[in-house]
């Protein structure tokens, strides 16, 4: 008699990077729109419309960053997820075809070290929201620093989040599914009351006698579109594959795209408004103040379901993590590093709780993220939809370190890597100095670093990447998977 776990399809698929079979995938669709969209109601994304506010931005200049950066963003981050539905394979397995076996270590560890980031950005912002209630409760001092405090929630809901990235993708995606509609519907509620009760100034141009004008106007909103627009949008393109690669190939294209992108899209662009709107009132991006301030007493029986959103993103950046890592040719089980990246995630925590502008602190990760994933982009949307196109050679991207299918090291892709990201850094206008480059710098302050980033390593792609890619292509679409190691 077979066990239960022998009659599971997906049992084994996740524990070692292999391609999900299409006996083991889903015909639904609609698990990719609430994954997507849990991943997004989040606090930080209150924040993220906040932060145009606080960045100087009037709110009809912050709704038009959201709204069309974040058009452009999903509209790209769909093909991605077309990607994992077409060859069953991770982002990073996916990236070793364009940077090479070994080659493919860089974009890996990046995208390792961007999941813990992550990790320790959206736990913080629900310490800093928790802390606020309790204040409210008279639990403790808002004013005090609370550190013992901060930490003991920090660790209770990492832990929560560990357990469920650890089971696996189905865990994911039962959460997401079950968890998903009630948090709709108390946003819902949260924004009626936001949006009817409170003095919300929806004619806000800026601060009282520094309403940004002309260049300077325009200058910020290309600021903000890199940090909470497009470059929002493009932070997810590095994740997509990871859990379309379980929707069937039979499943249209059309229909898997518009669930993602618009699970994307929906959320990010609501609670942009919701937190752009209420930061009219004060000014103010930190996300406890926003919460307290706005609902006082009612914000209590919303903070078991708002804890939701940034538990939802981070199951899903611990699960990548976990991928990412295992790219890289750890030969340690994903479920280990989920334990291990809940870890190093505590340790991201304690230095953003010490550290006071918060603003600051997200504008710059934002942006340092779009440097980095926007030339990767670049790289796989030349190679995946121009060289490659429909041709499925996915089987090579498992073999092992050593193969003759897949380059060793592709220095075009690695040289078009960095020419894309120095000129990321060229046309970034960040809040730090060090994030601006001379290109913005001379333009005023014009941001297009997501742009430039990626053109200019599509373009350097372009040009030598085929060549390399034509000495790697012996076998014949539909070839089986080399044998797994037993």
């Amino acid at each position: 008699m077979r066990s239960e776990a022998a009659n599971d399809p997906h049992h084994g698929l996740e524990d070692l990077l292999q391609p999900v079979p299409e006996s083991a995938r889903t015909s639904a669709v609609s698990g990719q729109f609430w994954i997507w969209a849990g991943a997004n109601i989040a606090p930080i994304n209150w924040v993220l419309g906040a932060l145009g506010i606080g960045l100087g931005l009037g709110l009809l200049d912050t709704m038009i960053v959201l709204v069309v950066g974040n058009f452009v963003g999903m509209a790209v981050f769909g093909l991605f997820v077309l990607l994992g539905q077409r060859t069953g394979a991770t982002g990073m397995v996916l990236s070793r075809a364009a940077f090479g076996r070994r080659g493919n270590y860089v974009p890996a560890a990046i995208q390792a070290v961007l999941a813990v980031g992550w990790c320790a950005v959206n736990t913080w912002i629900i310490l800093d929201l928790v802390m606020a209630l309790f204040g409210e409760l008279g639990l403790v001092d808002p004013g005090a620093p609370n550190h013992a405090a901060k930490m003991l929630v920090a660790a209770v809901i990492m832990a929560v989040q560990v357990a469920i990235s650890w089971i696996g993708y189905r865990a994911i995606s039962g959460f997401e599914k079950w968890t998903v509609p009630p948090t709709i519907v108390v946003l819902v509620g949260m924004s009626i009351v936001a949006w009817t009760r409170l003095d919300i100034d929806w004619s806000y141009a800026g601060p009282p006698g520094m309403v940004l004008e002309g260049p300077q106007r325009w200058a910020a909103m290309t600021a903000v579109m890199t940090a909470i627009g497009i470059g929002w949008g493009i932070t997810w393109f590095t994740y997509a594959a990871d859990y379309s690669r379980f929707v069937s190939a039979a499943v249209p294209r059309r229909r898997l795209y518009l669930a993602s992108a618009l699970g994307q899209f929906l959320p990010v662009v609501w609670l942009g408004l919701l937190g752009a709107s209420l930061a009219t009132e004060n000014g103010h991006v930190d996300p406890g103040q926003l919460i307290v301030e706005a609902y006082g007493s009612l914000a209590i029986p919303v903070l078991f379901l708002v804890v939701h959103g940034p538990i939802a993103t981070n199951i899903l950046n611990i699960y990548t993590f976990g991928v990412a890592a295992q790219a890289l040719d750890l030969t340690l089980s994903r479920r280990f590093l989920s334990v291990l990246v809940g870890v190093f995630s505590m340790l991201c925590v304690v230095v953003f709780v010490l550290h006071g502008d918060f603003a600051t602190v997200l504008d710059s990760w934002l942006v340092c993220l779009v440097g980095w994933v926007a030339s990767w982009a670049g790289i796989m949307l030349v190679h995946f939809f121009a060289v490659e196109r429909d041709a499925t050679r996915v089987h090579r991207l498992f073999d092992p370190v050593g193969t003759r299918r897949l380059p060793d090291v592709n220095p075009a892709a690695l040289s078009a890597f960095a020419a894309g990201i120095a000129a990321t850094w060229m046309c970034m206008y960040g809040v730090v100095d060090v994030f601006r480059g001379p290109i913005a710098t001379a333009m005023g302050g014009v941001d297009l670093s997501w742009l430039a980033g990626s053109a200019v390593s599509a373009a350097v792609y372009a040009a030598f990447g085929p060549r390399i890619h034509r000495r790697y292509v012996p076998e014949q679409v539909g070839e089986p998977a080399p044998k797994q190691p037993s």
